[in-house]
């Protein structure tokens, strides 16, 4: 998506050199509401700028959806107070079709109380290098989670088990450990209690099958002022 959203910039300013964004995602991981700032030579207008970068991103699944005029003092990484993620995971018999690389299939319907009950192990301030990828290159790997709740949702055919999951910042692959681990609970490979004992073990050879990129989706980004509020 960066690189997507670069080029086109560069369409409009030949010497554009990059963009800042609020969440760092893997290849195959989708956003809602992705926000990154950057710094234009000219006096673009947000309608303009938003109306030329959509010209020249048609081709791309990728869309601007707003665009805003902020302070040198708005960074979109590290200004941000808090992200919000949602997981999707499906169960159903019969493939997904309409969803097919934008959700989880599992083929065992999921015990969403045990899961919610280990996921409430995770919730708080924790080491979480359990739930951290080996090549996470943050400083340290506690964190402190403010949400975990699995939602179930009907779906055709099946189930689909939303995971929401909301902190200030994540680790590498955080979320998706989360969701792998969470899925043994609710098939009942693990106890909830063997979810809180991964966790304290503070050990990534602890973490279950990490779970893949395309159910995940950056929901949202929050700052103490919202940049598409006050224009």
């Amino acid at each position: 998506m960066q690189g997507c959203i670069e080029d086109a910039l560069r369409r409009l300013e030949p010497d554009f050199d990059t963009i800042a964004a609020a969440g760092r995602t893997d290849a195959g991981v989708h956003a809602m509401a992705q926000v990154a700032h950057c710094d234009m030579q000219q006096d673009w207008t947000p309608f303009r700028l938003s109306e030329a970068l959509n010209h020249h991103l048609r081709q791309q699944p990728i869309a601007v959806v707003d665009v805003a005029a902020v302070p040198d003092s708005f960074h979109a990484r590290f200004s941000a107070l808090e992200r919000r993620y949602l997981f999707r995971v499906v169960y159903r018999r019969a493939p997904v079709t309409l969803d097919k690389g934008l959700v989880w299939q599992v083929r065992r319907e999921l015990d969403v109380e045990a899961m919610q009950r280990g996921a409430n192990y995770l919730l708080g301030q924790h080491d979480f290098t359990t739930f951290r990828s080996t090549m996470c290159q943050a400083q340290t790997p506690v964190k402190t989670l403010d949400q975990l709740d699995i939602e179930p949702c009907e779906y055709p055919g099946g189930i689909e088990y939303r995971f929401h999951v909301r902190a200030r910042s994540f680790l590498h692959n955080q979320v998706r450990s989360f969701v792998g681990s969470l899925e043994r609970v609710g098939r009942g490979r693990w106890s909830p209690e063997d979810l809180q004992s991964a966790l304290q073990a503070a050990n990534r050879a602890a973490c279950a099958t990490v779970a893949p990129p395309h159910g995940l989706y950056l929901a949202g980004v929050k700052y103490e002022q919202d940049p598409f509020a006050t224009r």
